[in-house]
């Protein structure tokens, strides 16, 4: 029982205590914590209990993990589009085609549209939750840190294998250079959507990395692009709806609109991860928090406006979508529902990811040619153009190695599954931290019942892909039905390989690691392990 017990979130017990050296620094961060902390918390305290060494994320304290690169910089208008140009993308332009598909039915579609904008509400909460209570950048690193400390570094190995293997930009770009195309009169082969995919995302990495205000303000200014697109496409619904245009009957779709639904469990899953993937980016803010002007104050804000003003937009989107096309027309449209838009901004993802990246790096785990480089601000000392370097290597090769037609339906259901995994452990680790820390300062605290809901919605989410379709058939045949979800947990799977053969395999050997802290030239702070003989 008692080897179970340590696999489980940290508690405070003696067994703990006699791991402090493992343990990282419990931090007082207060608005007098020096010049980048007052500005961060004018008018609010964040204090962890003294010589708690159960909850403090990571081994760096508050002040290092946010010291070095810009400082804050994002209010909560820049806040706010980060989150919506994260969220509307893609998604809402191609895969409205392959969920009608899937279910069947348009009132099906809608329910599972409502379902998304139910579902994404409480985790923003949960993760609004954890964001105030811990607020640095990397988002659910820091939250696994935080309450599963045994073993010692298991859960941020998993979280870097499936945020590194699968963090990738690569359907943005390909929909992208697609529009492209299109626009130019060009048909769209293989290689020169491909070519001009990877000229998106190594231009996009260079305009973060070398101009970081710029690429700030080009964010922004495509975030409100995108918003405006969609007012486009609901007010064009609004005026076919109005029975004034060509189209005889704009409201055939909406008669007996649950006629054809599936009855069939998978189907419903696979089409609730692209719902899902559709609104992904509600958490984008909790990536970046050392970059946040008052963090605690702005995420309470930015969070829910941002995917509040998505999700109208993506109701009466969709509203607009099958008033204007028949059913068959939307399932044959597959991809190209998205050929007049741009695809998720590119741009949003990679300056996200790209901290995540340089907080992994940060935290010590064992990268090649050294944690320094990959968790430093190389070359302006302002931006992690390392971490937008680790964001572009997968990118590229998802780029070019398969075939789209196949690629796009299968990596919207890979990428779905091992966060589903995160996001159980997370609510567990919510629920623990609630149990066993009761007093920890929470600026925001989640509903219990949505938590639950969420939780459960996750777990049912996990099963169901499992569960064998009609036929036996997937929507990305020749591929078997269940390969994605084996194939996102075997990058997790991954994640526990790595940490056992870089924590366990030394000790095989007579060695172990020794952590030390070293400030690098930009004024980050980064843990680096050396190697020594055990005694």
């Amino acid at each position: 029982m008692s080897f179970l017990l340590s696999y489980l979130p940290a508690r405070k017990t003696r067994e703990a205590a006699n791991h402090a050296e493992e343990d990282a620094p419990v931090e007082k961060v207060s608005s007098k914590a020096g010049s980048d902390s007052e500005h961060a918390f004018k008018g609010a305290e964040i204090t962890v209990l003294e010589g708690d060494l159960d909850v403090s994320p990571g081994d760096l304290t508050f002040e290092e993990d946010v010291a070095g690169g810009m400082g804050r910089h994002l209010g909560v208008f820049s806040c706010t589009l980060l989150i919506v140009g994260k969220v509307i993308g893609t998604g809402i332009f191609s895969t409205p085609s392959s969920i009608l598909e899937s279910v069947g039915s348009v009132g099906a579609v809608m329910m599972l549209w409502l379902l998304g904008f139910v579902l994404s509400f409480c985790g923003l909460f949960i993760w609004l939750e954890f964001g105030t209570m811990f607020p640095r950048s990397g988002g659910e690193k820091v939250y696994l840190e935080a309450a599963y400390k045994r073993p010692k570094y298991l859960a941020t190995i998993v979280f870097a294998a499936n945020a590194i293997l699968l963090g990738f930009s690569a359907s943005g770009c390909i929909v992208f250079a697609e529009n492209i195309l299109i626009c130019a009169g060009v048909a769209a082969g293989q290689w020169n959507s491909r070519g001009i995919a990877v000229g998106v995302i190594v231009f996009v990495t260079a305009l973060q990395g070398f101009t970081p205000r710029l690429g700030v303000f080009i964010m922004n200014i495509l975030s409100v692009f995108k918003i405006v697109i969609l007012l486009f496409i609901v007010i064009t619904g609004w005026v076919v709806l109005s029975g004034r245009t060509s189209i005889a009957d704009p409201h055939v779709n909406f008669r007996n609109a649950f006629a054809g639904s599936s009855h069939s469990s998978y189907d419903y899953a696979t089409a609730t991860f692209k719902v899902l993937y559709s609104y992904g980016g509600w958490s984008n803010v909790n990536y970046v928090m050392n970059n946040v002007k008052n963090p605690i104050r702005t995420l309470k804000i930015a969070g829910p406006l941002g995917l509040a003003i998505c999700t109208v937009l993506y109701i009466l989107a969709n509203v607009s979508y099958f008033a204007v096309a028949s059913k068959e027309e939307i399932q044959t449209a597959g991809v190209t529902v998205a050929s007049l838009f741009f695809g998720k901004n590119v741009i949003t993802v990679t300056f996200s990811q790209s901290r995540v990246n340089q907080e992994l790096a940060k935290e010590g785990i064992p990268l090649p040619f050294g944690n320094r480089f990959w968790a430093s601000n190389w070359p302006t000392g302002k931006t992690p153009f390392p971490g937008l370097l680790i964001h572009l290597i997968p990118t590229i090769i998802v780029i070019l190695a398969p075939p789209p037609s196949v690629a796009y339906p299968f990596i919207l259901d890979v990428e779905g599954y091992p966060d589903q995994i995160i996001n159980v452990f997370i609510v567990i680790g919510l629920f623990w931290l609630r149990y066993h820390k009761p007093n920890l300062p929470r600026p925001f605290k989640v509903w219990w019942p949505l938590a639950v809901f969420f939780l459960a919605s996750a777990v049912f989410l996990l099963v169901a892909p499992f569960l064998r379709p009609p036929g036996g058939v997937g929507d990305t045949p020749p591929l078997p039905y269940y390969l994605y979800c084996l194939v996102g947990i075997a990058i997790l799977a991954t994640g526990v390989l790595y940490w056992a053969a870089w924590r366990k395999l030394p000790k095989l050997f007579g060695y172990e690691w020794v952590p030390r802290k070293e400030t690098l030239d930009d004024g980050t702070v980064v843990t680096l392990y050396s190697s020594r003989k055990l005694q």
